[in-house]
């Protein structure tokens, strides 16, 4: 990206790597940062490069993936990139959790935005949940109900997902899948602002979904 550019965001992205290399939460990265710095009037990041993205995978199945394909591709490894607006949740230096806002500007991509964020409610933890089980709910439906919407800006696309979002119920949103999707979404609105998410039951959930679909599978 230019170095001059309004709102930069590859230093934060590169400073977030080095912050994530070599923690004990280190899933996602194994030395894949290799250098970063400012060619001519660029700020250049260099990663490893990767396989195809999972929107490619799903083009290529057709725009739909079936969910035992769905499950087994979470359980493998997924290199999770492009940190640009990422943020802390915890403040390097007490350690205490941010503090709860509201009329925050929106920020990310509005098709899988959670609702909060779409308020303009600070996000957390549980905003990082909601937003996957969007990402989940496309790749298994092939589409999400808020989208194709034409209007003509970015300000009336961001109120029309914003309304159909919320009068979408999540049982409408899983319709036809397995009622773990709806537990799931469940369980992320229930969280409070600075929750601390249970990642081992919502992994095992699934997991245990992925197995029980096997079987059912092989009779």
């Amino acid at each position: 990206e230019k170095v001059r550019t309004k709102l930069p965001q590859l230093p934060n992205e590169h400073q977030l790597y080095k912050a994530l290399q070599g923690g004990r939460n280190y899933l996602f990265w194994d030395s894949k940062l290799r250098w970063y710095g400012v060619e001519g009037d660029c700020n250049v990041l260099v990663i490893d490069l990767l396989d195809h993205s999972l929107e490619q995978l799903f083009n290529f199945c057709g725009r739909k993936l079936s969910l035992k394909t769905f499950l087994m591709l979470a359980c493998q490894m997924v290199y999770i990139i492009d940190f640009g607006l990422a943020k802390k949740y915890k403040h390097s230096s007490t350690h205490q959790h941010i503090k709860y806002k509201e009329n925050n500007n929106f920020v990310g991509t509005a098709r899988y935005a959670s609702m909060n964020n779409l308020l303009g409610i600070e996000q957390s933890r549980r905003d990082d949940l909601e937003s996957l089980g969007y990402v989940f709910m496309y790749f298994l439906r092939g589409s999400l109900p808020w989208q194709g919407r034409k209007v003509a800006n970015k300000k009336q696309k961001y109120r029309k997902i914003t309304e159909k979002k919320f009068s979408t119920s999540i049982e409408a949103l899983c319709e036809g899948y397995p009622s773990e999707f709806v537990t799931y979404f469940q369980y992320c609105c229930e969280l409070r602002f600075d929750g601390r998410p249970d990642y081992a039951y919502l992994k095992n959930m699934f997991h245990d979904l992925l197995i029980n679909d096997t079987l059912i599978a092989k009779r």
